[in-house]
């Protein structure tokens, strides 16, 4: 059964994407994170076009802790509006999925 979620989520900085992932790992809400330093964003903000340098944070929980892992994510984010986008795979190996599950409480 695939009861997962990956979910892309990007941090002003290395040490506040280390931090959130961090913190939603040992509060069991997530099983991991992966961080993608150096990426560049483009955006519309207040009227105007932005760029910024970001890190992706691609998260891994189940949707069983999406309800508690969305609200601890926006509250540890610094943005106003925090891109979080989760997605369910369509095909995921079993054993990982079970790690994911057994890792999420």
């Amino acid at each position: 059964m695939n009861d997962l979620l990956i979910v892309f989520c990007t941090f002003p900085d290395i040490g506040k994407a280390r931090e959130t992932g961090t913190a939603l790992v040992e509060s069991q809400l997530a099983a991991c994170v992966n961080l993608i330093p150096a990426i560049e964003s483009i955006y519309r903000w207040q009227g105007k076009v932005e760029t910024a340098p970001e890190v992706l944070a691609i998260f891994k929980t189940t949707p069983t802790a999406w309800p508690r892992f969305e609200s601890r994510l926006h509250e540890l984010h610094p943005y106003d509006v925090p891109e979080i986008i989760a997605l369910k795979p369509e095909q995921v190996a079993a054993a990982y999925a079970r790690w994911v599950g057994d890792s999420v409480k």
